[in-house]
């Protein structure tokens, strides 16, 4: 379709009611507002996107990145005034990002410049089986004044928290790096859980959920010591155990809300290596006795394909599912994030969202790929990378309470998702990965508007019904 024969389209209408945005990969625009687009009758000479609002579904709890303690430190190294700054420009629905789940950390990750850590270390050969000795005491120097900032400016701001490793003293290893959960002490595990939410409520932070391990298939003491990091391994009966017979009655005894998500870790199908596969949260699912605890099953997008998320689904389908960890990079990656939500996710959280000019801190094996923003540490100077405008472009936009609904996309290679929000608008986000501008109507039952998409970027449209 040539864009002055589209251009007329448009002109032609009455009323201009959809208004957008795009991105592009060269930041030649960064969230630019566009003239709003009138509609108009549907052509059949053009390429369509349809929208189906009446198909629906999944519903929204949120989108986010995380507050581990690498983009903690480097956000403690702001003054007031830039920190409020960057933290505005993450959670703001107006001006920012509109990020409003936070994924945070019980103990240490390995993206952490601090040695690694939980809430009741104790000395080599001791053990605190009633969990006397337990302290979020670290968390004070600088992640617990960020997150409460975060909180302050962003009220409705959402955490759900995971640990790399149970206390070394609970685990078959002895060891934050690798081995699993000692079945003797399942009980003071849980009640270290409840002591976390506890702890945490007081200092003015609910914690939404929780998951039992970040990435539980993973035992780094039995790879090479370059790869060494905090790591505990469960099978999904170990989780089911857990979850079923300590943990969900622990939370349950000391009246705490908190959600439990069950597995966070990789959306492939079938095991492989470290990757136990959805398997493993079926096994806890189809326990009668355990499944009323989870509300919810976590996973991250390191190995397999995101329809292995709907693959679940379809045996679970009422348990919401939620993208736990995984960040996407460019034009090619919100290719990959409108999968992760055209495949049942129900939430999406990208990985560390701030390194300084030497990718740190970092004390684990992983070296990091681009974050969203970048802190240049002798000027204190902050770069908001492509990455950024690109999660905008969805965050913003697309409200906790919102329904995905069913957008069929034309020939030609472009990609969209679609959100009916709580407030009775409509969002669009389009991915344009080709080389050259793409020109497109949109089509909603018996009216449609049309739009062009510049090469490699992103459109979002809003519009009420």
């Amino acid at each position: 379709m040539p864009r002055l024969l589209l251009l007329s389209i448009l002109a032609c209408a009455a009323q201009a009611q959809i208004a957008s945005w795009i991105t592009t990969q060269d930041l030649s625009r960064k969230m630019a507002p566009q003239p709003t687009l009138p509609w108009s009758a549907v052509r059949s000479e053009i390429p369509t996107l349809t929208l189906d609002p009446a198909a629906r579904f999944q519903k929204m709890l949120g989108l986010g990145a995380s507050l581990e303690p690498t983009t903690c430190w480097n956000l403690s190294r702001l003054d007031d005034a830039a920190r409020r700054e960057v933290l505005s420009r993450l959670l703001s629905s107006t001006e920012g990002a509109g990020m409003n789940l936070m994924r945070i950390c019980i103990g240490t990750p390995d993206f952490t410049g601090d040695p690694w850590y939980t809430y009741n270390d104790v000395p080599d050969g001791e053990t605190d089986p009633n969990i006397e000795r337990f302290s979020i005491e670290k968390d004070r120097r600088y992640i617990l004044p960020v997150l409460k900032q975060a909180l302050k400016m962003k009220p409705d701001l959402l955490f759900y928290a995971s640990p790399w490793s149970p206390p070394a003293w609970m685990k078959t290893s002895r060891s934050l790096l690798g081995g699993s959960l000692a079945p003797g002490h399942y009980a003071a595990y849980a009640r270290y859980f409840v002591k976390f939410v506890q702890a945490y409520q007081k200092e003015g932070i609910p914690i939404h959920a929780v998951t039992v391990q970040n990435e539980p298939g993973v035992d780094r003491l039995t790879q090479a010591p370059r790869m060494h990091y905090p790591s505990c391994r469960y099978s999904g009966a170990q989780e089911r155990d857990f979850i079923r017979d300590h943990l969900g009655p622990a939370l349950r005894r000391a009246a705490l809300k908190t959600e439990i998500w069950s597995y966070d870790h990789n959306f492939n199908e079938k095991a492989s290596g470290d990757d136990p596969g959805i398997e493993y949260p079926a096994t806890v699912l189809s326990d009668p006795k355990a499944a009323p605890f989870v509300s919810g099953v976590g996973f991250h997008g390191y190995e397999g394909r995101p329809d292995g998320m709907a693959r679940f689904h379809e045996r679970f389908p009422g348990v919401p599912i939620y993208f736990t960890e995984g960040s996407v990079f460019g034009v090619r990656g919100m290719l990959k994030l409108l999968d992760i939500l055209r495949n049942w996710a129900s939430s999406y959280n990208a990985w560390v969202i701030m390194i300084d000019e030497k990718k740190g801190p970092n004390n684990g094996p992983f070296p990091p790929s681009r974050t969203i923003i970048t802190l240049d540490s002798p000027s204190r100077a902050v770069t908001y990378h492509a990455d950024y405008y690109f999660y905008s472009q969805v965050m913003r936009y697309v409200a906790r309470g919102a329904v995905r609904i069913v957008s069929t996309d034309p020939p030609g290679g472009l990609k969209s998702v679609a959100f009916a929000n709580p407030d009775g608008g409509t969002v669009l986000v389009v991915v344009n990965p080709a080389n050259a501008e793409q020109a497109f109507q949109v089509a909603v039952r018996d009216k449609s508007f049309g739009a062009v998409l510049p090469p490699q970027a992103v459109g979002t449209y809003v519009w009420k019904q």
